[in-house]
């Protein structure tokens, strides 16, 4: 019933850029608090960065000032705008959605590689 859909991963060099973009469905997207994870090989998976329904907004202190997350009701997509890229931020990049019920859904991620 829910999907979460990533999508704009891709190769990078250091420096640039990438926005990174998750539909939802079968959820009643303004209810949710949305988040973007990420997990590195060998690593645990770690939070980036997270919105709520009100619009508050969180970020991992490694991202602040280069990431931003935002969110289209309309659309029910959230989206991870990515400046000033940098090789640790190589990693497999998951949404994810907690219903006001706590129940917690993932996108199958998608892959972000800076590398020069």
């Amino acid at each position: 019933q829910v999907q979460l859909v990533e999508s704009g991963g891709g190769l990078v060099q250091p420096g640039g850029s990438l926005r990174l973009s998750c539909a939802a469905s079968g959820i009643i997207f303004s209810r949710n608090r949305m988040g973007w994870y990420r997990q590195a090989p060998g690593k645990e998976r770690e939070l980036v960065a997270e919105i709520t329904n009100g619009g508050s907004t969180n970020y991992a202190d490694s991202v602040k000032g280069r990431f931003t997350i935002s969110r289209d009701s309309a659309a029910k997509t959230v989206y991870l705008q990515m400046n000033s890229l940098k090789p640790e931020d190589t990693a497999v990049y998951y949404c994810n959605a907690v219903t006001t019920w706590g129940v917690s859904h993932w996108g199958q991620g998608t892959q972000v590689t800076v590398s020069s």
